[in-house]
């Protein structure tokens, strides 16, 4: 079964990730929107968590709340695969489950 797991809450505000990660199964697909896409910048603190993860899952944050909050497109960890709201849209059509970790 194919899911799409969204977080959509800082790291450093709530442990949404964390419980994320701890439950996702290999193969799901992760997407960080509105504070979440603070774990895809380059030297936050759950960088290393974002690269283990990349290993299992396909991670993508949405590039239009990066934009909103000043980062660039060259912030993003290598890898983390950026998407506008019509990906955020094809990603939920696609999976069998959405699951919102807020």
């Amino acid at each position: 079964m194919s899911i799409l797991h969204t977080v959509n809450k800082s790291s450093f505000e709530k442990s949404s990730l964390d419980s994320c990660l701890r439950y996702a199964k290999d193969g799901s697909t992760l997407l960080l929107y509105e504070d979440g896409v603070y774990a895809a910048l380059k030297g936050a603190a759950s960088e290393e968590k974002i690269k283990s993860a990349m290993q299992n899952h396909k991670v993508c944050a949405l590039g239009p709340d990066l934009k909103a909050r000043g980062f660039s497109q060259d912030r993003v960890i290598d890898g983390v695969s950026l998407i506008d709201y019509a990906g955020f849209v094809d990603l939920a059509a696609e999976a069998e489950k959405v699951q919102a970790w807020v």
